[in-house]
C-alpha cells in the first residue's frame, strides 16, 4: 500500500473535533468580559473553562497514549480551578494555573504537528488553525497571573484595578497579537521577557500556518491538473 495512502486513511480517521474546541472558544471570548459582573462570575468562568479543556482533550485525543497524557495532563488542572472556585483560600494559585499553563502547552503542541501534517486542508485544518492561535493567548493568561500573584508589582494596570482575570487575559491577547495599548505594561525583567517571548511565539505561530497552508495547497495543484490531464 502507498505510505501517502496510508497516512490519509489515519489522518481521515483521526478523532479531531477542532470545530467543537473553536466553538467552546468562541464562547469563552464571547463570555469573557461580562463574568466578574455576574453574582457568580467565577462559577461561570470554571464551567466555560472546563468546556474548552474538555473539548480541547477530544481535539487531540485521536490516539490512545495521547489521550492519556491530555487526561493526566487536564485533571490536576480542573480539579485545582474548581477548588480555587469555591474555597480560593484553600490552594495557593501555583497549585492550578501552573497545570493549566502546562495542559494548554501540551494542546498548542499538538494542533500545531496537526496542522504540519495534514495531508490536505479542510475544515478541521482550518479550525485547528485557528484554535490553536487562540490556545497560545489562552496559554499565557494563567502565566501572567501566577507572576502577578508571586508579585503584585511586576505589571502596572489602570489605578484602581489589580491584573485579575479578564486583565490577564486582555494583556496576553493584546500582546499576542502585538498591539500593546500600553494601559496594563510589564515592569519587572520575568515580566517583560514573558510579554516578549509571547509576541515572538505568535509571529512565529502565524508564520508557520501560514506557510504550511500555502505549501500543502500549492502541492495540490499540480496533482490536479495532472490529473484533469490524464482524464
Amino acid at each position: 500500500m502507498n505510505p501517502d495512502h496510508r497516512f490519509s486513511n489515519s489522518f481521515a480517521t483521526t478523532r479531531y473535533s477542532t470545530v467543537k474546541l473553536l466553538v467552546a472558544l468562541s464562547l469563552l471570548f464571547v463570555f469573557t468580559p461580562f463574568i466578574e459582573d455576574l453574582p457568580r462570575g467565577e462559577l461561570v468562568e470554571s464551567v466555560l473553562l472546563t468546556l474548552v479543556m474538555v473539548s480541547s482533550v477530544r481535539a487531540v485525543g485521536g490516539r490512545r497514549r495521547i489521550l492519556i497524557v491530555a487526561l493526566v495532563l487536564v485533571i490536576p488542572a480542573l480539579v485545582g480551578k474548581w477548588i480555587n472556585s469555591f474555597r480560593p483560600d484553600l490552594l495557593h494559585p501555583v497549585f492550578f494555573l501552573v497545570p493549566v499553563a502546562v495542559f494548554f502547552i501540551f494542546i498548542v503542541a499538538h494542533l500545531l504537528r496537526f496542522i504540519v501534517l495534514a495531508p490536505r486542508v479542510n475544515t478541521e485544518v482550518l479550525c485547528a488553525g485557528v484554535a490553536g492561535f487562540l490556545m497560545v493567548g489562552l496559554l499565557w493568561s494563567p502565566v501572567y497571573l501566577l507572576i502577578a500573584r508571586l508579585n503584585p508589582g511586576a505589571f502596572t494596570v489602570p489605578a484602581g484595578s489589580t491584573l485579575d482575570g479578564f486583565n490577564a487575559f486582555y494583556f496576553s491577547f493584546i500582546t499576542l497579537c502585538t498591539v500593546g495599548y500600553g494601559d496594563v505594561t510589564p515592569v519587572t525583567k520575568i515580566a517583560k521577557m514573558l510579554a516578549v517571548t509571547e509576541a515572538i511565539t505568535g509571529l512565529f505561530y502565524m508564520a508557520v500556518l501560514i506557510s504550511r497552508l500555502v505549501s500543502v495547497y500549492s502541492s495540490k495543484q499540480p496533482a490536479e491538473k495532472n490529473a484533469e490531464g490524464a482524464a
